[in-house]
């Protein structure tokens, strides 16, 4: 998710949005429901120790699918840019300045995993692969590859 709000500068407003549109107010009734969701993270600094139910988890991934498919042709042109540094690097500059901001800013910089967020060689090939992942779940299936690939992380 801390790849789509990259992207999209009013992150939880859109994840938000679309959960409405979705009809997940039952599950999300705000915005904090999405905030507390999002905190059961343990890499974040404002890390809290609660069980996520099944249908937050799934809820969670029904909008991010949903956010990629709006989100799409951005992800699509930061990847592109990296690709061709020639004439593109600065969307990919931007995009990689933004997500370590954003990690600086929420993640606990003591653990060794967000240090090797922070990394830049692997910081790329992580963003690289996100992206990736990200749009291959844009499919009519893109739920299911989705959930498939975080069980599998």
């Amino acid at each position: 998710m801390l790849i789509l709000e990259t992207i999209d500068l009013n992150g939880i407003q859109s994840l938000y949005t679309i959960s409405n549109r979705l009809n997940f107010n039952d599950i999300f009734p705000n915005k904090v429901s999405i905030w507390k969701v999002r905190n059961n993270n343990p890499l974040r600094k404002s890390y809290l120790k609660n069980n996520i139910r099944v249908d937050e988890f799934d809820a969670l991934i029904k909008i991010t699918v949903e956010m990629t498919r709006y989100l799409y042709p951005y992800i699509r042109e930061i990847l592109q840019s990296k690709e061709d540094l020639k004439n593109s690097s600065v969307i990919w500059d931007d995009f990689n300045k933004r997500f370590t901001e954003l990690i600086k800013e929420r993640f606990n910089l003591d653990s060794m995993r967000v240090k090797k967020l922070l990394n830049q060689t692997k910081n790329d090939e992580i963003i690289i692969n996100s992206l990736l992942t990200l749009s291959l779940c844009i499919s009519i299936e893109g739920y299911q590859k989705l959930k498939n690939f975080l069980f599998d992380f």
